[in-house]
């Protein structure tokens, strides 16, 4: 399979919340793939084609958090919170059920919330190196809510991050992949809050309104979450402590704890090959 072309995005729901675009490739059972902050469905372009050639219908949307072509409207509700309602919306109105749903750093928290509010369609649940309990957001982004309040401070980052020597520092994208992120992946992921001042505005809507209350709330939650788990913890993580993922082992009812060596946060560009054969591991289970 290419590990470098970027996934096309074939279709657009209209949901109650807003519009999102979504690619969709294969059929079978369905795994949904929620990305993270300032990045887009592109995060999962090298482990679709090896889960869908697998047997697997795999769904790979654009959420709202960045790097998004499609504008939320003014008023939606853009709270931790209001996008996993719009993912559980995005479920629903596809019809899907016995979801596998696998997620990565901020969409890992969004999919906690998702768990702990909308559990109704969802069968399992992968998490690779993502937020959980007080680290929403984790070092180096804490200060991201205060930052992007400043006037002017989205539309300047958004500038500053087509520089390939900010893209580098720890506070962008410099700590995310061991061997660095191609090129045109990083436009597909800066390009639309570059166009965009409506992008711009749902990034500083989302930034802001993130605090670690929603992931305590739904650690609580978790508690009662009975459906499989799988814990994806990666050996050369700089952002998110193994500590995270071995309280959610132990906060999780039915929970499976596995770790991928000479990998960063994101799994999917490091270890691609091992992280869907994990995923059709445990989906076909």
């Amino acid at each position: 399979m290419s590990t470098e072309s970027a996934l096309r995005t074939g279709a657009i729901v209209a949901l109650p919340s807003g519009r999102v675009a979504y690619t969709e490739r294969g059929s079978g059972p369905t795994v949904v793939f929620v990305h993270g902050l300032l990045v887009n469905a592109n995060l999962w372009r090298k482990v679709v084609p090896a889960i869908a050639d697998s047997g697997f219908r795999c769904i790979a949307p654009d959420w709202p958090l960045g790097a998004h072509q499609l504008p939320m409207p003014a008023g939606a509700n853009m709270t931790p919170t209001g996008v996993a309602k719009l993912m559980a919306e995005f479920l629903d109105a596809l019809d899907l059920t016995d979801v596998t749903v696998v997620a990565n750093d901020t969409g890992g928290a969004l999919t906690q919330i998702l768990m702990a509010n909308h559990p109704e369609r969802l069968g399992r649940v992968v998490l690779t190196p993502c937020d959980a309990f007080e680290e929403f957001l984790p070092e180096p982004f804490t200060r991201l809510p205060k930052l992007v309040r400043l006037p002017g401070a989205v539309w300047l980052a958004s500038r500053l991050l087509r520089l390939p020597i900010v893209q580098r520092r720890p506070s962008t994208f410099g700590w995310l992949a061991k061997r660095g992120i191609p090129a045109e992946i990083i436009d597909s992921y800066l390009r639309p809050s570059y166009d965009s001042q409506q992008i711009r505005r749902d990034t500083k809507r989302f930034i802001v309104g993130v605090h670690n209350r929603y992931t305590l709330a739904a650690a609580e939650a978790l508690t009662g979450f009975s459906k499989p788990v799988l814990l994806v913890r990666v050996g050369d993580d700089r952002i998110f402590p193994a500590r995270l993922f071995e309280r959610l082992a132990a906060t999780l009812p039915d929970a499976r704890l596995v770790t991928v060596a000479d990998s960063s946060t994101f799994v999917s560009e490091d270890q691609p090959s091992e992280l869907a054969r994990l995923v059709v591991s445990f989906a076909a289970a």
